[in-house]
């Protein structure tokens, strides 16, 4: 069965090229024209992938991602958007978006990306089908649910964040890069953006450590970072 794509921008011309192309890659696709809709859209049907622009009428992109992950919607979601600053890029990664595009920008890119996604998460769900729990100390971490919990503590995590806490814990005691955490994690390399894994570690470290006297992520000098077990 063809993967469905939903399309949620205003501009007529780029939402039609967006249709005419993901068609001719043998897509099915769906088109809303502000946010609401697009909203309305997404949550009642069975969708593959979100390309979603951030500057929307009636709600705007960024809100469109917080009700979806606030209702449990995990869909991935590309962002189109004119603003490509760091901290605009943490802020839709924050909210649960998996890629983010900015305009103008190449369709061949575009439609790169969208493979890409599409392939990550048929393979993260191949994985879960596959898997229930990865346990590092005294973290669990449920795969089908999506909970976390430090000891009996329940740890409420973005999608993102979840996505990387899985990659590390199952690759636990391992070095690993920042390089190579924003090419399994984000799905491509983030070529001089690492700084985005140093944001989303501290919120990790927020969220997972603070408050225990044995800390799971460490940062390895020269290297990166490492989820690391007791006597791991």
């Amino acid at each position: 069965m063809n993967e469905r794509i939903l399309v949620i921008e205003d501009e007529e011309g780029i939402s039609r090229v967006l249709q005419l192309e993901l068609e001719h890659e043998s897509y099915t696709v769906g088109v809303a024209e502000d946010g609401r809709k697009g909203l309305e859209m997404a949550q009642s049907g069975e969708w593959d992938l979100v390309l979603l622009d951030v500057m929307l009428p009636g709600l705007n992109g960024i809100e469109v991602l917080r009700r979806l992950r606030q209702g449990g919607n995990t869909v991935p979601v590309i962002l189109l958007t004119a603003r490509d600053t760091v901290p605009d890029k943490v802020s839709g990664f924050e909210h649960g978006a998996s890629d983010y595009v900015t305009k103008p920008f190449a369709m061949e890119e575009l439609l790169a990306r969208v493979r890409n996604i599409l392939r990550i998460f048929a393979q993260h769900t191949k994985e879960v089908e596959g898997a229930d729990l990865i346990k590092v100390g005294d973290l669990t971490v449920e795969l089908r649910t999506r909970k976390v919990f430090r000891k009996e503590l329940a740890v409420d995590l973005t999608p993102r964040e979840f996505e990387l806490l899985v990659y590390l814990a199952e690759h636990k005691n391992e070095e690993k890069s920042r390089e190579d955490i924003l090419s399994e994690v984000w799905g491509y390399d983030f070529i001089g953006e690492t700084n985005l894994v140093d944001v989303y570690i501290r919120y990790l470290r927020q969220k997972l450590d603070k408050g225990f006297r044995y800390k799971l992520i460490h940062t390895v000098r020269g290297v990166g970072y490492m989820l690391k077990e007791p006597n791991g």
